[in-house]
């Protein structure tokens, strides 16, 4: 009975696909009044579009601190749990931290759904964050006709060791560390176009915990990170360039994309967001002539729990990508870092 019920079909949209487009969030952040003596403490906020905050409290201690929910994403609760929770903790190891505790946000319709449903979505996320080994130490639920979860989770990390999205160097090399297209194959799912193994298979990506790539980058010179959710790979490749004041060229040959993307895509599976991302970024992106319309819409889809994207020194990256391979992590070396055109991003 409680496993019954098509999730999906309960919210327009799903996943990291139900985030305020980029276009409209900047105009509502660019409203907020600007703090007039800003807390030395912080050390980085809102200013940067970087994926947590982060504070200070010691010399060698931060806390850092993001929350992430949204409607369902996949059909089955406890799954759902699963990819809720390893979305809100990766904001964490984006930054080079390691997560603590969560708490949980539900919106749940109680007296429409059977509460068994709550019961696996809270379950999957539980298990989730235990194999993260993060603390579950409460969190809030309201009675919502839309059901909605997430999580709010607090990490540390040393204050010489953050990752921001800023610190992108030229030179660099771009690793991604897990496949795009989890945006086009979701509402596909939702529009039961998938077979069962394509649903697991998308499923596993998104239920996928980037701690693996997080623990491993701590070993190698790894100058800038952020994971790839919402906006899409070029949206938060964009943040990455702008905020470092450096060009970034991508290689769409490279960027591994979940198999039957662009057959899904031509069926009409692209999602709103994904085109959102599009129209914010496309001024900004110089595309090969190669590359047709649905192209430019898979490098730009809004992926739920993607994977990161780091910006790593020359040096290190063939070492550091072989090393996250032979962990399992489906890493690919997507592009580079130039001098120069602050912001832009080229794609071949």
């Amino acid at each position: 009975m409680a496993n019954a019920v098509k999730l999906t079909s309960f919210s327009s949209k799903g996943g990291c696909g139900c985030k305020i487009g980029p276009a409209d969030l900047e105009n509502v952040l660019r409203s907020l009044p600007k703090q007039t003596a800003p807390n030395p403490n912080l050390l980085v906020g809102l200013d940067t579009s970087d994926d947590a905050g982060v504070y200070q409290l010691t010399d060698d201690l931060a806390l850092v601190q993001t929350t992430d929910f949204f409607t369902p994403i996949v059909d089955d609760p406890y799954a759902f749990g699963q990819v809720a929770a390893a979305n809100a903790i990766s904001d964490v190891y984006a930054m080079g931290g390691t997560p603590i505790t969560a708490l949980n946000i539900v919106a749940f319709p109680i007296s429409t759904l059977d509460e068994g449903i709550l019961a696996n979505i809270l379950r999957g996320a539980g298990d989730k964050l235990e194999e993260a080994g993060v603390s579950l130490v409460g969190g809030h639920s309201i009675d919502d006709q839309e059901p909605k979860f997430g999580l709010a989770v607090t990490g540390t990390v040393n204050p010489d060791n953050i990752r921001a999205n800023t610190s992108a160097k030229p030179g660099d090399k771009l690793i991604l560390t897990k496949p795009i297209g989890v945006g086009i194959m979701t509402t596909s799912l939702k529009n039961g176009l998938l077979e069962q193994d394509e649903v697991d298979r998308v499923t596993d990506v998104m239920t996928t915990l980037n701690k693996t790539a997080a623990e491993t980058m701590k070993d190698y010179q790894v100058n800038a990170s952020t994971d790839v959710t919402g906006f899409g790979l070029l949206g938060h490749a964009s943040e990455m360039a702008t905020g470092s004041h450096v060009e970034v060229r991508i290689d769409s040959k490279a960027v591994p994309v979940l198999p039957r993307v662009k057959e899904l895509a031509e069926a009409g599976s692209v999602p709103g967001g994904t085109k959102n991302n599009f129209d914010h970024v496309k001024d900004s992106v110089t595309f090969s002539e190669n590359l047709g319309q649905l192209d430019k819409y898979i490098l730009c889809d809004a992926v739920t729990s993607g994977g990161l994207l780091l910006s790593v020194d020359s040096r290190d990256a063939e070492a550091f990508l072989a090393d996250l391979q032979q962990k399992g992590v489906e890493a690919a070396i997507i592009g580079d870092v130039a001098d120069g055109n602050n912001g832009h991003i080229t794609v071949d």
